[in-house]
């Protein structure tokens, strides 16, 4: 059954109807009518069986018929706090991240980034971006919209209120025991198993040139532990898959 995002749906109403780009995709590309069967979710949560009873140009509306049991959402909100990343690898790590059940999705800015906090907002990105996490949404069947926030500096996020447990992953071959600097002080992801769960978490991922120095020194005076996952390099549009299904089988999430 194909899905269609519809915010404005109340689940008292006996109707809703789609947004206009929603309803162009049902009836110009689909090539659906009146009396098709969909299935429509708010974003929030809910989600329905319904039928579509009118088609005026671009005005799908569709009624409601019963209530979906939608995919359930991960027990620890977790959010990615992740490095802007180049080309269109942010694409995936989004489209990636939601489909695996983060919260929300936080782009950073870092020294190591090729993208200024201006660029990214006054250009296309974040829309696109939210678009990529909108279709992630439906095809996992996810009834609730990640949020993909405003760009950021990593210092400006530090600052906003943390998370119950915040984590940054650093390069294994730089955060073995007994190496200097701050990656040094890093831990396996492992060394969480066993302790509380926490209500909610955010885990930090760099950029293709990793972390610098300062960051990690900021990130520790912030509260943030900094971990490591495995002895193996990996891409870092590969790093967030990694690391949140690491995350949410320690949190009983998987």
């Amino acid at each position: 059954m194909h899905r269609f995002f519809a915010p404005a749906l109340d689940p008292g109403d006996e109707a809703v109807t789609l947004p206009r780009d929603e309803g162009e995709h049902l009836t110009r590309v689909l090539r659906m009518g009146v009396g098709d069967t969909v299935s429509v979710f708010d974003g929030r949560g809910h989600e329905f069986s319904a039928r579509v009873v009118s088609v005026e140009r671009r005005d799908v509306r569709v009624q409601l018929v019963s209530r979906i049991e939608p995919a359930a959402e991960p027990a620890v909100a977790l959010t990615l706090a992740q490095a802007v990343i180049k080309g269109d690898k942010m694409d995936d790590v989004v489209r990636d991240a939601v489909m695996l059940g983060v919260a929300a999705v936080q782009p950073l800015v870092t020294a190591r980034t090729e993208s200024t906090v201006a660029q990214l907002t006054t250009g296309n990105r974040l829309d696109r971006w939210r678009r990529v996490a909108l279709a992630s949404v439906k095809q996992s069947k996810r009834a609730v919209l990640p949020e993909v926030r405003r760009p950021l500096t990593i210092e400006a996020y530090l600052d906003d209120p943390p998370t119950a447990l915040r984590l940054m992953l650093v390069e294994p071959e730089t955060g073995r025991a007994g190496e200097a600097g701050q990656a040094g002080l890093a831990e396996p992801l492992s060394a969480l198993q066993g302790q509380p769960t926490p209500q909610d978490a955010t885990i930090f991922v760099g950029p293709e040139g990793g972390w610098t120095e300062g960051e990690l020194a900021s990130a520790r005076s912030h509260g943030v532990r900094l971990v490591t996952l495995g002895q193996r390099t990996l891409r870092a549009d590969a790093t967030p898959v990694a690391a949140i299904s690491v995350l949410q089988f320690l949190f009983g999430d998987l």
